[in-house]
Order: structure tokens, then sequence, then C-alpha cells
């Protein structure tokens, strides 16, 4: 197992992104419907996709989710309290703030599957399936929040919560699309990742220090350190530890660890950006997070085995 392969793509696709929006001369109300296509249309359905064909047997993956959502719970909180250590411009907290504990399912998935094969992927997907949830919710939150919007009826209409949510009902119900509708369904989300990454490298502003509004960069390298510890340090080592209270087989040690180690998802700056959100500092975080997981997550594993 190489995790430099396997991140190798993602980086690779936001670079490209940024190449393509620096010298194609495209304008940016192409990258912007791009943004809302991949926001309101890809990603939930491949969110809708995943957990409607998830395997939910929670009796038996009960030990590794809690400790999952342990993992999860921890990383929230370590977020929250960075408002009142380095007190940050809001905007830059409500954007950068779900980088520090949404992870890249697609690196989790291919990684459980080398390690731990069929069973790996159940597992995961399990744990996919009852986070994804929580966390869109957590993630949503301080955007809501920054951008002056009522909460509930922001929730009540994300479009990534309620696929999620639908695809969780219609998994409890037994629900199965027809052949080739599923077939559409999966194709369309199939494409959110390659899209939403080379969105996320059309949004990276690598001189976001040089931003005219002096309030942009207040607190913005504390916080970027800050949500990247949490993500590659601090939500591990609680999984971890975790695990090792509970004496949990190996395989739900290692997955659950790989969980909570792996690079924050690419969903974060679309939902960033279509929410107004600072996007540029949001694709910033991810990338840091994909080239800072290429330590921490060979490191974990070592750490798990």
């Amino acid at each position: 197992m190489n995790p430099f392969a396997l991140l190798l793509p993602d980086i690779s696709l936001v670079v490209f992104g940024h190449l393509l929006f620096r010298f194609t001369g495209w304008q940016r109300d192409f990258w912007i419907g791009l943004e809302k296509l991949v926001y309101y249309v890809l990603f939930p359905a491949l969110l809708f996709n995943t957990v409607l064909h998830t395997r939910i047997d929670l009796g038996q993956a009960l030990p590794a989710v809690s400790i999952a959502l342990g993992a999860v719970g921890t990383g929230v909180a370590l977020t929250y309290a960075a408002r009142r250590l380095f007190a940050p411009a809001p905007i830059l907290f409500a954007s950068g703030a779900q980088c520090a504990f949404r992870f890249n399912s697609y690196v989790l998935l291919a990684l459980s599957e080398t390690v731990a094969g069929s069973d790996g992927i159940a597992l995961a997907a399990i744990i996919i399936g009852v986070c994804v949830p929580l966390i869109n919710v957590a993630a949503v939150l301080p955007l809501a929040r920054n951008a002056g919007a009522n909460l509930l009826s922001e929730l009540a209409r994300n479009p990534l919560i309620l696929a999620t949510l639908g695809g969780l009902l219609g998994n409890l119900v037994g629900l199965s699309l027809p052949g080739p509708i599923g077939t559409v369904v999966a194709r369309i989300g199939g494409t959110s990742l390659v899209l939403g990454l080379l969105a996320a490298g059309a949004g990276l502003r690598l001189n976001w220090r040089a931003a005219a509004d002096s309030d942009f960069s207040r607190g913005a390298t504390s916080l970027m350190v800050w949500f990247t510890a949490i993500k590659l340090l601090a939500m591990p080592l609680t999984a971890y530890l975790l695990a090792r209270s509970l004496n949990v087989p190996q395989l739900a040690l290692l997955v659950t660890v790989m969980f909570a180690s792996t690079p924050t998802s690419p969903a974060a700056y679309i939902l960033a950006s279509r929410m107004g959100g600072d996007g540029a500092f949001t694709a910033l975080l991810i990338s840091v997070s994909m080239i800072a997981s290429l330590a921490a997550l060979p490191f974990w594993l070592w750490v798990a085995h």
C-alpha cells in the first residue's frame, strides 16, 4: 500500500484545475457554473447512491461506529475552540472549520480495500453512512451563521444533507433503483470527484496573504495549522486511544484509524463557495491536508499495526 500513490491523483487534479484557470482564459462565470453543477447535482447524486447501497449492520459495526463518532466529536470540539484561541476573521473560520473534521471517502474506501479487502470496505461504508449526515450538519452550521442565514432553513434545503438522508431512508426501506436509472445516478455521481477537484484548483489562490483586506489574513496561518493538526493528529489519536480502550478487533482498529487520518473532503470547497464563504482559503486547506496526509497516513497505519 502506497498512500502517496492513492493521493497523487487528487493532488494532480487540484493542480490541473489551477493551471486551467490561469492559462485557458475561461471566464470566472464558467467556474461558478461548474461549482453550482457539482454542488447541486453531482455531489448529491454521489452521496445518495453511496449511502443507498451501503450495507448497514450497526449491531456488528457499533464499536467501530462509536469510535468514529468519538473522533468526529473531538474534531468538532477542537475546531470550535479555534474561535477563542485565534479570534480569526469570521469568514475564514466559517469557510475552513469543515476542513478539520470532514474526510475523503474515496481515499478511505481505497485504503480499506487495500488493507482489509471486502470486509474493510463494508465497515468503512457503514462508518461513512452514519457519519456523513452529522458531519455535513456540523459543516453547514458556521457557514450559515456567517451568512446570516436561517440555520434550520439552510439545513433543510442543503443538497448534501438532503441527499445523504434520502439515501439513508431508501436504504432502511430497501429501495432499489431500476437498472437504467441506477446506472445514470451512479455515473452522474461518479463525475463529481474529478470536477469538484478541478473546481477546487480553479478556486485556489496561492497569494492569499497579499489580499487587500487585512481581515482576510488575520489568523489565517494559525487556522491552517490548527485545522490540519486536528484532522491529521488529534482525530486519529482519539480513534486509536478509543479503539485500544474498547479492545476492538484489528479490523475495526485499522479502519477507524484510517477514517480519522484521511485528508479532508474535496467537497469542502464547493460547500464554502456556494454558501458565501471564502473558497480560496478552503481550497488551500484542502491542498495542505492532502500533502500533509502523505506523512500522516503511513504513520498512523504503522501505529495501528
